[in-house]
């Protein structure tokens, strides 16, 4: 059976972005594992924890719970990111999740030349994003996921599903779900 990791990097209690994921994963086969990064507790990088780290790296020793995280990203099969697109990018509890999952020796590595490689198990990562208006730019929220899985990751394939100007007064915002999911849905 697949592992699906579903890493929610939604707020809103009744958020858009999170029931489009959830409508995807419900498509797919396997086991999910639901990351709520809400609820977790993701310091971001300081000095201090930046040194252990290096040091645990240098060592190749992933033994300690920091590295838990890198862990299940790397042994997913399938891997689904739902993030609202929020002031030109996600929200920054994804940042700080990122940065904790970019382990050298663990989800990538780097050859004498130079290459990076990644190591991840995943051959596909979708990426499900909603905007009360436009996306501006994909550069800055999918486009940033999506170089990482490609370059860093190793993770050959990759996806958005995303809806737009839900919050434009008179928009059927039902009507442009429902629309999302219909993509989805003729997609898989």
């Amino acid at each position: 059976m697949k592992k699906i990791l579903f890493v929610d990097a939604t707020v809103r209690d009744n958020s858009r972005t999170r029931e489009l994921a959830e409508y995807l994963i419900s498509k797919l086969e396997g086991d999910v594992t639901h990351l709520v990064l809400r609820d977790e507790d993701i310091a971001p990088l300081d000095k201090k924890r930046l040194e252990e780290r290096t040091k645990f790296c240098e060592e190749l020793n992933f033994s300690d719970s920091y590295f838990n995280y890198a862990k299940q990203f790397l042994d997913a099969d399938i891997i689904v990111i739902a993030a609202p697109y929020w002031d030109g990018s996600f929200p920054a509890v994804l940042k700080k999740y990122v940065e904790t999952i970019s382990v050298c020796g663990l989800t990538f590595e780097y050859t004498e030349d130079g290459a990076c490689v990644g190591l991840c198990k995943a051959k596909k990562l979708y990426y499900v994003t909603t905007a009360g208006g436009m996306i501006f730019d994909d550069a800055f929220g999918y486009g940033y996921i999506r170089a990482l899985a490609l370059k860093q990751f190793g993770i050959k394939e990759t996806q958005m599903f995303k809806v737009e100007n839900l919050d434009i007064i008179g928009v059927d915002t039902k009507a442009l779900l429902a629309q999302a999911k219909e993509a989805i849905k003729s997609k898989l």
